[in-house]
């Protein structure tokens, strides 16, 4: 819910480029990555600029769990997400407007 929020105030990041590229202009809120990226340099890369920027970086198990969370596949009228593309990192810079999961999402992360 919190990444729908964040896509439809336009402060989602998505893909290598544009993640790699809102960490290092400061602007990071949030890294989510894929554990199962097949890539090892590309999680490296995120890890470490995360470190870096000290963003706050939080690992889902599958890439496409995490692109149709950031939206990135269609939904048929039944509700029902189609044609789901994988997603290995995401960055909200925006979190758009305070929502029950972003409280809950800010609790964990200070909870670490």
């Amino acid at each position: 819910m919190v990444l729908k929020k964040a896509l439809a105030h336009d402060g989602l990041s998505r893909g290598l480029h544009e993640a790699a590229r809102a960490i290092e202009k400061g602007e990071a809120q949030l890294c989510i990555l894929a554990e199962d990226c097949n890539q090892p340099d590309y999680k490296k890369l995120i890890e470490a600029l995360c470190a870096e920027h000290n963003v706050n970086l939080i690992s889902v198990p599958e890439n496409k769990q995490l692109g149709q969370w950031a939206g990135l596949c269609k939904i048929d009228p039944s509700g029902e997400a189609r044609k789901v593309v994988g997603c290995s990192c995401a960055v909200v810079t925006d979190y758009g407007e305070e929502t029950e999961g972003l409280s809950i999402l800010k609790e964990y992360l200070k909870s670490r």
